[in-house]
Parts: C-alpha cells; structure tokens; sequence
C-alpha cells in the first residue's frame, strides 16, 4: 500500500490519480483505491480537504493528482440576483456545502433541500457533475490547507481609528 502524508506542488506530469467524491476529499484519514488499481492510505493534517487538481506526495516519492468524481449534485438558477441570494442565504444558514458560479449554485442531491429551493422560485436541474463547494469563511484560520481563492477571511478590517 502507498502512503500519502503531505501535499506537493502542481505538477505537469503525475504518477497515478485518486478520485473521490466531495465527501471523502474531506477525510484527513482513508483508505482509498487509485486508478491505478493501487491501495492508498491517506494520513493528512486534519481539516484539510483534497480539491480538484491538488497534488500528493507518497512516502516513496511519487505524485499523486487528486480529481473529484463527479456524483449526484443539483444546480439551482434564479430570475434575478436577489432571489439567488435569498436562496444561497438559506442553505448557508443550514450549512449547506455550496458551489458558487455565475449566476448559479450547487449542492449535493437532497429532495427536501430541492423542495426548499423550488419553493422559494428555483429552476432545479438534477445532474451528475464534480462538486467543490466554498471552503468557508474561516477556512485558511482552521487548516494548513491552501486559502481559498478570495482569501477565506472576512473578519480582519483593520484599525478603525486609521480609516478616518
């Protein structure tokens, strides 16, 4: 069995991939297959979570590209923005994990999130795609993982006295 227990660089060329879906990219501990056929054992820092395009380092000096596997999502569209953001605020407020695009979210499949969504004036459209919600707000504060791409933190304004 490989063993994986640090992140590397993206590189052009890999050795192998893994492929999970978003719900076991969360795990800093798994035992995993790769496409290779190889078993992998996966030992990270925790609250680490492996996104698409990452990159591992095996014990033996091998990369590892991880890939997200597609699974059953449901992509919701609006009107308008504000109906959108209406939506976005209620899953947020359940802990929903959401993918943001432009002009639209994701979630996992969930009838009765579905329901919610449609009942708030949604288009629903059920499809099989890779899912990569938001890291979350705190999340650089929480993990050694990379931030996410807007910074991952919110709650630095600086001094207040020096903005007047």
């Amino acid at each position: 069995m490989i063993t994986v227990t640090k992140r590397c660089a993206p590189r052009q060329n890999w050795d192998d991939e893994l492929v999970l879906p978003f719900e076991l990219r969360q795990k800093s501990r798994l035992r995993a297959t790769l496409t290779s056929g190889e078993e992998l054992g996966l030992f990270l820092e925790r609250g680490e979570v492996l996104r698409d395009g990452d990159f591992l380092l095996a014990e033996d000096g091998r990369a590892i590209r991880v890939a997200a596997k597609p699974e059953r999502v449901l992509d919701i569209a609006c009107t308008d923005a504000e109906a959108l953001a209406r939506i976005a605020y209620h899953l947020g407020n359940r802990h929903v994990p959401v993918q943001v695009g432009a002009g639209w979210l994701r979630i996992a499949d969930d009838h009765v999130l579905r329901q919610m969504v449609e009942g708030l004036g949604a288009s629903v459209v059920a499809s099989e795609a890779p899912f990569e919600p938001e890291a979350g707000a705190y999340a650089a504060a929480h993990s050694h993982a990379a931030p996410a791409a807007h910074g991952g933190v919110i709650h630095e304004f600086g001094d207040r006295a020096s903005r007047h």
